[in-house]
């Protein structure tokens, strides 16, 4: 379930936490598909982000998820099974941006 900016929601999708107001009151309930006139209401609310259904949203671009695999692991690449495991890990950042 991602969390997302406001500027970034689309009708149709649905919400999987629900969105309170300053004082805790339930303005929108977990499940409510988002439609034009929700988006708008919640962009009136100063609401910055909501949870939404779905996958998470990746924040950081293929290439900097590897540079930041490589710096993390550099200190360490000469040790043991380091090598094998950098190599997992590489496989699964790759398969999250297919």
């Amino acid at each position: 379930m991602p969390k997302i900016s406001v500027d970034k929601l689309e009708p149709g999708m649905k919400l999987a936490r629900p969105v309170t107001g300053p004082n805790g009151m339930v303005l929108l309930g977990e499940g409510t598909e988002l439609t034009e006139k929700w988006i708008e209401r919640i962009r009136d609310m100063d609401v910055a982000a909501i949870y939404v259904d779905g996958p998470p949203v990746q924040t950081l671009s293929r290439e900097e998820a590897l540079a930041a695999l490589d710096a993390r692991f550099a200190p360490v690449e000469d040790k043991p099974r380091m090598g094998d495991i950098k190599k997992l890990v590489r496989e699964h950042i790759e398969s999250l941006y297919e």
